[in-house]
């Protein structure tokens, strides 16, 4: 079993020319990841292959420190931190390495204050993006999405967490795993932790309870990154389908982190895009609200990138209407969003006002809502809700039509791209863009497509996250979709919203085929949450080398 696994990323290896990443995976310290891996090292530099270690952590363990001595090991890079000398992984000798290989442990490790990048994983998508492959090891409690979960099941708050898209990018995952008595059996031997640490965590966190959990947790999520894996095939049926997801976020909205991880999941089990959506209502302009506030907002749109959501910023007095205007453009299927307790006054009611809760539920036709209990009092909280929830069985009636089968690689194969080298304006480069579409398309009238794309960004600006906008809009007389690619590496400027982007797609598409439009978004969308695609569109040089990238995505992704 072992050597298969090794050949299978071999064979990823010769065929590839990218970075490809294989993650080890296990329920907890002391199963075996790190052994595992260097065991793979191993066979892979018998087969020729070019094999290095960037860092791995032996904890002392002797069996590790035989299989290590075995191959080449990198120079650490030492820093200074408050008096004390740390090493960590030193990312410029692996590059200028270049080995075909690299063995980089503990994925979710924060670097030393002042490293290249604050977290390996960081590391390792720089890594990933200079076409070296990657070997790494990580424990189920890092990840982000699963961070309420995990505090529910052991009592523990884990603070070193890993985006939910690292996982979603490896290549190859393996589970790690054995008995909850065997690894107990072994953290007593003093296999697993150094002397002086063993009794504390056998009677804190290696607890037989908290273990199983841990372990069923694993094994729940490495079944559903395959079953995710599976389901790509089919990303084009998914994304026609009216099922996308999205979550509703205020300045006012409780437990937003609870929430975002919630819909992460479920977006993962649906195999589905997933919008984060803040509608800016007058009373919460920045001018309006604190400071403290202000940064909780900018800390939970971070999070939504980082657990993989497309993030979209109204403006609006009238929440619901924006809400389900953007739920029908984007062909949402389910809605999710905060109940915080808070009613309505007496005297609201009796005039027949209702909450932004009570609203949307009236208001919606055909849309599944997804009210997460937020409050706090009598002791169920949102993360109690999202363990409940996420250890029930979910159950999805995926459609069993002929799927549309990779329909949206035309229009990137066709695309055309617009290369800035100065400061750009957000109206000049639509305008730009727009008369490329023009040229692929003689059908487009341009004043008519101008007019609807103008029209599409006050309903609400198409910057997602700080590298990527999308002006988009649905043409009558269009008979099929068109997209220009613009990239500026110094910056495309919105003077209204103060932002500013260096990747923008233009995408316009049939009236009469709402689903075309829905899937181009959803490409583009998950372009835009890819980072080592992002940092090679923005270093590449030229036109061609940009097509090269956006069609070798489409490849690889497929």
């Amino acid at each position: 079993m072992e050597s298969n696994r090794a050949n299978s990323f071999l064979h990823l290896i010769q065929c590839s020319q990218r970075g490809k990443l294989k993650i080890y995976l296990g329920y907890c310290a002391g199963v075996g990841k790190t052994w595992q891996m260097l065991q793979e090292a191993r066979r892979l530099n018998d087969n020729g292959i070019d094999v290095v270690v960037g860092f791995v952590e032996t904890h002392k363990s002797k069996e590790t420190e035989t299989l290590l001595s075995e191959l080449e090991i990198l120079p650490r890079k030492s820093q200074l931190y408050l008096g004390i000398e740390i090493t960590e992984m030193d990312i410029d000798a692996v590059l200028q390495r270049r080995p075909a290989v690299v063995l980089i442990d503990e994925l979710a490790h924060t670097n030393v204050p002042g490293s290249r990048n604050s977290r390996r994983y960081e590391d390792i998508e720089e890594i990933l993006a200079a076409g070296i492959h990657v070997i790494s090891t990580l424990n189920i409690q890092h990840i982000e999405s699963l961070y309420e979960t995990v505090e529910h099941a052991t009592g523990v708050k884990v603070k070193e967490r890993v985006p939910d898209r690292i996982l979603a990018l490896a290549d190859q995952l393996v589970n790690v795993d054995m008995t909850t008595d065997d690894l107990r059996q072994r953290l007593s031997e003093g296999k697993v932790y150094v002397p002086g640490r063993t009794e504390a965590a056998r009677s804190n966190f290696f607890r037989p309870e908290n273990l199983e959990q841990l372990r069923e947790l694993t094994l729940r999520e490495l079944a559903a990154q395959l079953d995710l894996k599976r389901r790509n095939q089919f990303s084009d049926e998914s994304a026609s389908n009216p099922d996308q997801l999205m979550v509703c976020l205020s300045s006012k909205t409780r437990d937003c982190e609870t929430i975002l991880r919630y819909a992460s999941r479920i977006a993962g089990r649906l195999n589905r895009n997933w919008y984060a959506v803040y509608v800016q209502t007058f009373s919460s302009i920045p001018t309006n609200i604190d400071a403290r506030v202000q940064r909780i907002l900018s800390d939970t749109l971070a999070l939504a990138q980082q657990l993989g959501a497309t993030v979209f910023t109204y403006k609006g007095d009238d929440v619901v209407k924006t809400i389900l205007q953007f739920a029908r453009e984007y062909r949402v299927g389910h809605i999710i969003i905060g109940n915080s307790g808070r009613t309505q006054p007496f005297w609201k009611r009796i005039q027949g006002r209702q909450t932004i809760v009570e609203q949307l539920i009236n208001q919606c036709r055909g849309i599944s809502v997804i009210v997460l209990d937020t409050r706090e009092e009598e002791g169920t909280t949102a993360s109690k809700k999202a363990f409940t929830d996420y250890f029930s069985v979910i159950k999805e009636v995926i459609p069993t039509g002929k799927p549309l089968r990779n329909a949206w690689k035309e229009q990137v194969k066709n695309a055309r791209v617009i290369l800035w080298e100065s400061v750009v304006e957000k109206e000049d480069a639509i305008l730009q863009l727009l008369h490329e579409c023009c040229i692929i398309d003689s059908d487009i009238d341009e004043t008519i497509a101008l007019n609807t794309l103008l029209e599409r960004e006050k309903r609400g600006g198409t910057f997602i996250g700080e590298e990527i906008a999308i002006p988009h809009a649905r043409l009558e007389k269009l008979k099929k979709p068109v997209m220009v690619i613009g990239v500026n590496k110094i910056g495309i400027y919105d003077k209204e919203s103060s932002n500013s982007v260096r990747i923008m797609f233009m995408i316009l598409s049939p009236l009469f085929d709402p689903n075309s439009h829905v899937r181009l978004l959803g490409v583009v969308s998950k372009m835009a949450s890819d980072s080592q695609w992002c940092s090679m569109m923005l270093r590449s040089g030229s036109k061609k080398e940009i097509l090269r990238i956006i069609r070798n995505w489409s490849v690889q992704s497929h």
